[in-house]
């Protein structure tokens, strides 16, 4: 069955694209550039791990409104990058309205024209930063829009393997895949050396040092969160 991953370039989406990849999937990859603050090296990210998956059906797809609509620090300069703070429950300004249901509509769209029955995403609920399309009961919802707004003979489902997962176990699942974690890139801030101290930088950190490895990008500062 031909599956498409909605592939970042992040951690979570490498591993998602690892699991459905072992799944035994025909893998087709859509990336979507927002106007965020990395993705160039986000970009080059994607298409690293399209390489080394031979994931050769790929889309590159341009939706920057999200950055003309702003209320991200992700894609808002003016918005300070939040700093790690893992016991804050509240939403981060690190969170792109709506952005996940946008993403889904475009890989539903593609799904139904190249055939795919399954949509792969790397959201996770219980070790995210609180963000409300992060959720599993968001992506129950949606799996129901989609069997409304398709084709009656379309079936597409959305599959979310990590969305209980903690980050430290998605570090584990990515070593037994053998997931190359170098071509991965999770800062939010910098698109040179990551930066070490943004919420998703810091997230990722304590995750490898709960586990007892040492994260193979190259950081700035690489403090100690556990």
């Amino acid at each position: 069955m031909k599956a498409v991953v909605l592939l970042s370039g992040g951690m979570d989406s490498l591993v998602t694209t690892a699991i459905a990849h072992a799944e035994g999937f025909a893998l087709a990859a859509i990336h979507i550039n927002y106007g965020q603050r990395t993705w160039q090296k986000e970009l080059e990210s994607f298409r690293s791990i399209c390489n080394h998956y031979n994931i050769e059906q790929r889309l590159e797809v341009n939706a920057d409104f999200l950055a003309q609509i702003g209320g991200s620090s992700l894609t808002d300069y003016s918005m300070p990058v939040r700093g790690a703070d893992f016991q804050n429950s509240s939403i981060p300004t690190s969170y792109v309205p709506f952005r996940n249901a946008g993403f889904l509509s475009m890989a539903v769209s593609w799904s139904e024209v190249i055939g795919a029955g399954k949509i792969f995403i790397g959201a996770v609920e219980e070790d995210s930063s609180g963000y409300p399309d992060c959720r599993k009961v968001f992506y129950d919802a949606f799996n129901t829009v989609i069997a409304l707004g398709t084709k009656p003979e379309t079936k597409i489902e959305i599959l979310t393997p990590l969305i209980e997962l903690q980050k430290s176990d998605i570090v584990r699942k990515g070593m037994q895949l053998e997931a190359p974690f170098s071509l991965s890139w999770s800062c939010y801030k910098s698109e040179g050396t990551a930066c070490g101290v943004c919420d998703s930088c810091a997230r990722r950190l304590r995750a490898f040092e709960l586990v007892g490895q040492r994260d193979p990008i190259e950081y700035e500062e690489r403090p100690h969160y556990i």
